[in-house]
């Protein structure tokens, strides 16, 4: 049972890394600064971070060791996130950027 459980969270991880790789081509299509860092060509985690602004900076960390969000507004923390938060935090983001791409479109 262990086994199958450690795989299954190797497996989100990974699904995670590649949906955030997705997310920082997206961002950077429609003008954000964004990068996405990966450690090894297993995709075992990543280093997210997108600036939405003049100092106003997301970053999402992933490994096997935890998921954080940490939003920074002139290099200084004004959120810290962890595991489901994280991700909701993400998702709302994804959200943002998906909403407003639309908006763009039907004007």
């Amino acid at each position: 049972m262990f086994l199958r459980l450690a795989q299954q969270h190797q497996e989100f991880i990974q699904d995670l890394v590649m949906n955030l790789q997705a997310l920082t081509i997206t961002l950077d299509g429609r003008g954000y600064t964004a990068s996405c860092y990966t450690c090894g060509d297993k995709m075992q985690s990543a280093s997210f971070m997108v600036s939405l602004g003049d100092k106003h900076l997301i970053r999402f960390l992933v490994s096997d060791y935890g998921i954080t969000w940490m939003e920074l507004w002139d290099d200084r923390e004004l959120m810290k996130l962890e595991g489901a938060e994280a991700i909701s935090q993400l998702q709302e983001l994804a959200n943002i950027v998906k909403y407003s791409h639309a908006v763009q479109l039907t004007n």
